[in-house]
C-alpha cells in the first residue's frame, strides 16, 4: 500500500531495512519541488507503526492517523515563514525525549531542510549525534550540497529523480481520473513532478497563473528597460512568486532550445506549440542558450537569499528583445 508513484528504488531499499531490522536513526531525501519525497516520508512513518506486519496497509487506526496528520508519533515540521527555527528544534527534541504514545516509533519529518537557519542546523545535530533509540529523523532538501556536511555525513540519503512524463500522465488518468489530453499537458509541464501534477489538476488557478506569466514575458520582451525595472521590482516583492515565474520561464526557453536545434524530444508546453515554433524562428541557438544560463544563475540566486530585486533587474535586461 505505499502510495508512492515511481521510486521503486527507494521503497525497496526501506522495504529492505524494515525486513531486516536495519532501520537508520536519520534519512536525508532529495529532489525537486513536488516530487514525492514528502509522500515517501509519510509512508515510510506509515510502514514503521503500522498494526499489519505487511505494511503500510494504509486502513489501520495508526495509518489512518498519519494519513490524516494526528498521529501522535508522527510530526511533521515546516518552516514558520518559509524558516525552520531553532525553537522548532528545541521543540522536536523535548518531544523526542518522551516514550512513544501509540506506536513503535517517534518519526520527525523536516520538510525543505535547506531552509532553517544555521543556529535550527546546528541544534538538530546534536541529536542526529546521539539519536533516542525510539526516534526516526526524516529530513527533505532540494539537494544535498544545500546541507551543512556534517548533517548530510549523519544520514542515509536517497535522491529522488524526476518521474518520465508517461508515468506522470499514467498516474493522473489512472489514480486521479484526469482526463486524456489535460493529463498529457499537465505530465508535460510537471518537469515530472508529479505532486505539482496533481495540484494543478485540482486547481486550475495554477495554469491561469502560468499563462499570466507566459504573457508577461511575451510583454516584456517588447519592452525597454523602464517597464522591466517596474516588473522586476513588483515580481521581487513574493520571492515564492519569482522562483515561481523563473521555473515556468525556463520551461518555456528549454522548449525554444528543442525546437530552435531540430530536436526530436517533446516540447513541455504543447499548448503553445504554435507559438513556439514562430518565436524560435527569430533567436540563434547562442542567445537562447545564453538566456537559459541566465535564468539557471537568476534560480541559484534566489535559492540562496540573494537581493530579489537586484537579481530579477539583472535578469530581465539579458532578456532577447522580441
Amino acid at each position: 500500500m505505499w502510495q508512492v508513484v515511481g521510486h521503486e528504488w527507494a521503497v525497496e531499499l526501506l522495504k529492505r531495512s524494515l525486513a531486516n531490522g536495519r532501520v537508520a536513526h536519520a534519512y536525508l531525501l532529495t529532489g525537486p519541488p513536488q516530487i514525492g519525497k514528502t509522500t515517501l516520508a509519510l509512508n515510510f512513518a506509515q510502514a514503521l507503526n503500522c498494526q499489519n506486519p505487511e505494511g503500510p496497509c494504509g486502513e489501520c487506526l495508526s495509518c489512518r492517523k498519519i494519513a490524516h496528520g494526528t498521529h501522535p508519533d508522527v510530526r511533521v515540521i515546516e518552516g514558520q515563514g518559509g524558516t525552520i527555527k531553532i525553537d522548532q528544534i528545541r521543540a522536536l527534541q523535548r518531544q523526542a525525549a518522551l516514550s512513544c504514545t501509540e506506536g513503535r516509533w517517534k518519526v520527525f519529518i523536516l520538510r525543505q531542510m535547506e531552509r532553517a537557519t544555521t543556529e535550527a542546523a546546528n541544534c538538530l545535530l546534536k541529536t542526529l549525534e546521539e539519536p533516542p533509540a525510539h526516534v526516526i529523523l526524516v529530513l527533505t532538501a532540494s539537494e544535498a550540497d544545500a546541507l551543512p556536511p556534517t548533517i548530510v555525513s549523519r544520514c542515509q540519503v536517497l535522491n529522488l529523480r524526476p518521474l518520465t512524463a508517461e508515468a506522470v500522465r499514467k498516474a493522473l488518468q489512472e489514480r486521479w481520473g484526469v482526463e486524456g489530453q489535460r493529463a498529457e499537458l499537465l505530465a508535460r509541464l510537471s518537469g515530472g513532478r508529479l505532486g505539482w501534477a496533481v495540484e494543478a489538476a485540482r486547481d486550475e488557478a495554477i495554469l491561469r497563473r502560468r499563462d499570466e506569466l507566459l504573457d508577461d514575458l511575451m510583454e516584456l520582451m517588447g519592452q525597454g528597460r523602464v517597464e522591466r525595472f517596474a516588473y522586476a521590482q513588483q515580481l521581487s516583492r513574493d520571492t515564492e512568486a519569482a522562483r515561481e515565474a523563473l521555473d515556468i520561464w525556463l520551461s518555456w526557453w528549454r522548449d525554444l532550445l528543442l525546437m530552435a536545434s531540430g530536436s526530436s524530444a517533446e516540447i513541455a508546453n504543447l499548448d503553445r506549440a504554435e507559438a513556439l515554433r514562430e518565436m524560435a524562428g527569430r533567436y540563434s541557438l547562442g542567445q537562447v542558450r545564453d538566456f537559459i544560463e541566465a535564468l539557471r544563475a537568476a534560480a541559484w540566486r534566489l535559492e540562496h537569499n540573494v537581493n530579489a530585486r537586484l537579481t530579477l533587474e539583472v535578469l530581465l535586461l539579458s532578456l532577447p528583445r522580441g
